[in-house]
């Protein structure tokens, strides 16, 4: 079994705390960490400046592509930032506790 955790970068800690519930109640992620950022990016031709939420999920690598579809259908970004990476090494009890918590 592989996992994954996925970065979501939202405009609010609200829309992170709405979407991380989801995905954990779907069992599409095991949970969803919220932090809060300052973000520089570049959008339509501008420099922006602008508080934001980052979220990683706990996943299988295997949900990844339907945590993708999910988290696009309730973000209210046009393109929103969502990248998976893989978890390489960790504690085997923690990948349990994913894979137990993901199970349909």
């Amino acid at each position: 079994m592989e996992y994954c955790s996925v970065y979501v970068t939202t405009a609010t800690e609200d829309e992170a705390h709405k979407i991380g519930r989801a995905l954990v109640e779907e069992r599409l992620a095991a949970c969803a960490n919220i932090l809060p950022i300052k973000s520089i990016y570049r959008w339509q031709g501008k420099i922006e400046e602008t508080g934001e939420a980052a979220m990683f999920l706990k996943t299988r690598s295997e949900l990844v592509d339907e945590v993708i579809n999910r988290v696009k259908q309730l973000h209210s970004y046009e393109v929103p930032c969502i990248v998976s990476f893989p978890i390489e090494k960790a504690n085997p009890d923690y990948l349990k506790w994913i894979e137990e918590s993901t199970e349909k």
